[in-house]
């Protein structure tokens, strides 16, 4: 696979190869829920009726495969690109995932300032977006399709 050429990536691929390999490698769950719950606003709730972390109520992130892997929303699809280069052990997506800007990260296998930098990185391009607006709550269907006056 030819590299790929996203503006500004060539500092960014640096400066995550050096945190890459000067660190050891593999972040508990704990940690990782730290390091999200620890960025402003963001809390845990609920994206597609699963466990997540919202910033203003947009996904941020959120655990699967029994906590061993990370899903983090990105900006680009180049920048899950440029992660899955730089670190194919921990970086990865799945056929879900393949138009949809987000890397998936197994947590045994990225070093926790890379984690850090890449959460840290998710967490400016969501808390850039506007709010999400709330759902309003769905009608009630009345039986009989007659209407009251």
């Amino acid at each position: 696979m030819p590299p790929v050429s996203v503006p500004g990536a060539l500092s960014l691929i640096d400066g995550l190869e050096l945190k890459r390999q000067s660190q050891t490698r593999g972040v508990s769950v704990p940690a990782a829920r730290r390091l999200l719950l620890g960025l402003p606003n963001v809390v845990e709730g609920r994206s597609y009726g699963m466990p997540s972390f919202l910033l203003n109520g947009r996904f941020l992130a959120r655990f699967r495969d029994d906590d061993t892997v990370l899903v983090v929303q990105l900006a680009t699809i180049g920048e899950r690109e440029v992660l899955m280069e730089l670190d194919p052990r921990a970086f990865f997506f799945t056929e879900h995932y393949r138009n949809y800007p987000a890397v998936l990260v197994r947590l045994a296998e990225v070093a926790l300032p890379l984690l850090s930098d890449v959460v840290t990185d998710a967490w400016r391009h969501v808390s850039a977006l506007p709010p999400k607006r709330p759902r309003k709550p769905a009608k009630r269907s009345r039986k009989g399709g007659a209407r009251s006056r």
